[in-house]
């Protein structure tokens, strides 16, 4: 049978407070954005790997609030009044803008605007502030005084319930068959779970069918030569 076309269509993530696994790798930071009222200066900064789930905890904390959502660098000088406004913002992936002093400086008035109206804000970067590299010490030293939480590595729960999760935001089917034999297996990472999840709905619908077994485990080797190529390079 010959393969179907692939397009890389979009997908559009379930981000409800019900669609979000607690475990015990994330249970605290949970805890800590939902307990927002207590953040410190009232604002909070979310670390985590990619894949780990700050965007969907912003999605959650803005469900919440009433915050809106936006990432660093999509903010312009235009944006900065109108933010400024916000009931609550969150500001997304922070680091991205590290060093552009231009756009700390709209940042911080954003962050200056919020303050003096006792707005909360919640930022969201793959390390904590110290890490980020900010240019501008005013910058620096009010995101030095926010909250701090931080999103582990997926323990087993976790990781197979972002599987599911994954294949479900894909209408991806996973029999217990297919997740019994990866979880255990794939790399303990969030973004090797979204890779896999990625290839087997790409190898599903090439072939036209749900996935099978032998589609998991083939989609698993692959990912698995890729890891040691990459290992073998360094």
């Amino acid at each position: 049978m010959a393969e179907q076309l692939v397009f890389d269509l979009p997908v559009r993530p379930a981000m409800g407070r019900g669609d979000f696994f607690v475990s015990g790798s994330n249970a605290v930071a949970l805890a800590q954005v939902e307990g927002w009222r207590d953040w410190p200066h009232g604002k909070l900064v979310l670390t985590g790997p990619s894949g780990a789930g700050k965007t969907h905890l912003a999605h959650v904390w803005a469900t919440q609030t009433g915050a809106r959502i936006i990432a660093a660098s999509d903010i312009t000088e235009r944006d900065v009044e109108p933010l400024g406004q916000s009931e609550a913002l969150a500001i997304e992936d922070m680091e991205a803008v590290a060093g552009d002093r231009a756009a700390e400086t709209r940042l911080f008035h954003i962050h200056n605007a919020l303050t003096n109206r006792g707005a909360p804000m919640l930022f969201t970067a793959g390390a904590p502030p110290a890490r980020w590299g900010l240019c501008l010490p005013d910058l620096d030293s009010r995101m030095g005084q926010a909250g701090l939480a931080a999103l582990d590595p997926p323990d087993d729960a976790l990781l197979a319930a972002l599987i599911l999760k994954l294949a479900h935001d894909r209408a991806l089917p996973l029999t217990p068959a297919i997740l019994s034999h990866v979880a255990p297996r794939i790399e303990r990472a969030f973004a090797a779970a979204q890779a896999f999840v990625e290839r087997l709905d790409a190898r599903a619908l090439s072939r036209q069918r749900p996935p099978r077994l032998i589609d998991a485990k083939a989609v698993l080797a692959e990912l698995e030569a890729g890891v040691s190529r990459s290992r073998h390079d360094t």
